[in-house]
């Protein structure tokens, strides 16, 4: 099944809020990955931190896809389908 909401939502060009995760940067935490919403630029650490911001930020606003913010990778993911979507 094709993600459908690279479509319905407006995937924008977005500027990261911070270099790390914005929640574990706040609380003195550390992050094992980073993950950016493309919808508004949080940038949350992945499910293999102990906080896992990135799906908190998905699970608060509902903002569906996020990329990698890791060096040399990116590929992007949607939450509501569970599964890795090519936005090109």
């Amino acid at each position: 099944m094709a993600c459908k909401h690279k479509e319905m939502m407006k995937i924008k060009d977005v500027e990261p809020g911070t270099k790390g995760c914005e929640e574990c940067l706040k609380s003195g935490d550390d992050w094992v990955h980073l993950r950016i919403c493309l919808t508004c630029g949080h940038v949350g650490c992945c499910d293999s931190s102990k906080n896992k911001h990135a799906t908190k930020h998905f699970e608060e606003t509902g903002h569906p896809i996020v990329q990698s913010f890791e060096p040399g990778e990116g590929w992007k993911y949607c939450y509501i389908d569970d599964e890795y979507v090519d936005l090109e």
